[in-house]
C-alpha cells in the first residue's frame, strides 16, 4: 500500500502484549517514514502503553465504563477513531477489536481466530488478516503484519527510559549505598502465577546469603501489598514494593545484574534488555510467552523443571499436566504446579550464575 500518515494500533489484551509490540512500533515508525501512531488499548494497561515510542496518541477501553454505561463508551470511541487512519492493525482477534480496526482504518489487518466458525465473517470485512496462533510467540505474532505489508521484521527492540526517571532512580540508590544489585519480582498479576509464600520466603533466605542487595519489587496493589506485609527481615533483603514508576522500574532493571521472579511484564522488560533471566513458570504457555533471547533471536519453549538458553534460565514444575495453559488448576486461580519448584533448585542455578559473575 501507498506510505500511510496516519496509523491505529489496537491491543486490547494485557500488559505484555502491549510492551512486546515494540518492534511493530519501531518497524512501521522506520519503514513509512515516521507516520503519526495512535493506539488503542484498554486503560489497565496505558502506563505501560505510554513506555512504548514513536506513539503520538493513546486511545482507551474500560471495562468499567463497559459495565457503567457501555453503550456511551463505545459511541464516544467510535467517534474518535472513525475513519480517521489510513491504515488500522488490530494484535487482538476478539469482535470488538476487529470491529474498532474496520471502522478506523481505510485499509485493515487484524489477527483473527483461526476456528472459522468464530472468524468467517472477520475474513469478509477485513482488507487483510492473520491467524493468532497459540503456539508461536506472542512478539512474533505481533509481527505477522509486516509480514503482510511486505516490511522486514527486526529483533525485539529496546526503549528509551527518560533522564528524570533514570535519575530519580540512581538517587535513590546512592541514598541506600547500592551498587551492584539483582531485582527478585514476586508478584504478578495473577494470582495462579505467584509463587508460594512459604517457597518464596525460603527462596529469600538462599538469595540472602549471595552477600548482594536483592531488591524486591512491585507496585501498590493489593497483591502486591500482601507480599510486602509477608516478607522476611533480612539483612541483604531491600524492599523495593509501591517506590517506583513504571518507567522508573524500566529503569532499575536496566541497571540491576539479574531479573529473578515469575512470569510477568517485568521478565519482558529484562529480556528486552537482555538481562540474566531466572523465571519461575506456572501454567502459562511457554510456546507464546517463555523470555525473547535478542541474543539467539529465539526462545525456547521446551518444559521441563529447569532448561537454559541464552542468558535465560525458566524453572517450572515436573507435573505431567504442565503446562496447561489454564488459569490454574481447573481455571480456580491456584496452581498446584507452583508448589512443587523447589527453592533449592532455584537457587542452585543462581548461585553457579553469580560466583562465576563475580569470578570474571
Amino acid at each position: 500500500m501507498k506510505n500511510p500518515k496516519k496509523i491505529l494500533i489496537i491491543i486490547q489484551r494485557s500488559n505484555g502484549d502491549v510492551f512486546l509490540s515494540i518492534s511493530l512500533i519501531a518497524a512501521l515508525y522506520d519503514y513509512y517514514e515516521e507516520p503519526q501512531i495512535d493506539l488503542l488499548v484498554n486503560d489497565d494497561t496505558l502506563a505501560v502503553a505510554k513506555l512504548l515510542p514513536h506513539i503520538n496518541f493513546i486511545h482507551t477501553f474500560s471495562y468499567q465504563k463497559k459495565r457503567d454505561r457501555r453503550w456511551s463508551q463505545e459511541k464516544k470511541i467510535i467517534a474518535n477513531i472513525y475513519r480517521k487512519y489510513d491504515l488500522s492493525i488490530n494484535l487482538t482477534a476478539s469482535d470488538r477489536s476487529v470491529i474498532y480496526a474496520l471502522l478506523a482504518g481505510k485499509k485493515s489487518i487484524s489477527a483473527i481466530e483461526e476456528m472459522s466458525y468464530k472468524s468467517w465473517w472477520k475474513k469478509l470485512i477485513l482488507s487483510h488478516f492473520y491467524f493468532f496462533n497459540t503456539n508461536k510467540h506472542i512478539a512474533l505474532n505481533n509481527l505477522e503484519p509486516l509480514n503482510i505489508l511486505a516490511i522486514e521484521n527486526k529483533e525485539i527492540q529496546d526503549f528509551v527510559i527518560s533522564d528524570r526517571a533514570m535519575n530519580k532512580v540512581k538517587k535513590m540508590l546512592n541514598k541506600m549505598q547500592i551498587d551492584k544489585f539483582i531485582i527478585f519480582h514476586p508478584s504478578a498479576q495473577y494470582d495462579f502465577k505467584i509463587y508460594p509464600k512459604h517457597l518464596r520466603n525460603k527462596l529469600l533466605m538462599y538469595l540472602n546469603t549471595l552477600g548482594v542487595p536483592i531488591l524486591i519489587t512491585g507496585t501498590n496493589n493489593k497483591v502486591d501489598l500482601k507480599i510486602n506485609d509477608d516478607l522476611p527481615d533480612l539483612n541483604n533483603i531491600y524492599n523495593f514494593i509501591g517506590k517506583t514508576s513504571i518507567e522508573e522500574y524500566c529503569a532499575l532493571s536496566s541497571l540491576s545484574l539479574s531479573y529473578i521472579g515469575m512470569d510477568t511484564l517485568n521478565m519482558h522488560i529484562a529480556a528486552v534488555q537482555d538481562k540474566r533471566i531466572f523465571a519461575i513458570f506456572g501454567p502459562t504457555n511457554l510456546k507464546m510467552w517463555a523470555p525473547w533471547s535478542n541474543d539467539l533471536k529465539n526462545y525456547n519453549f521446551e518444559s521441563s523443571p529447569v532448561h537454559n538458553y541464552g542468558k535465560i534460565t525458566i524453572f517450572q514444575s515436573y507435573l505431567p499436566c504442565v503446562p496447561c495453559g489454564n488459569a490454574g488448576c481447573n481455571n480456580k486461580n491456584r496452581s498446584e504446579c507452583l508448589f512443587t519448584i523447589w527453592p533449592e533448585d532455584i537457587f542452585s542455578q543462581i548461585k553457579k550464575w553469580y560466583t562465576n559473575e563475580t569470578l570474571s
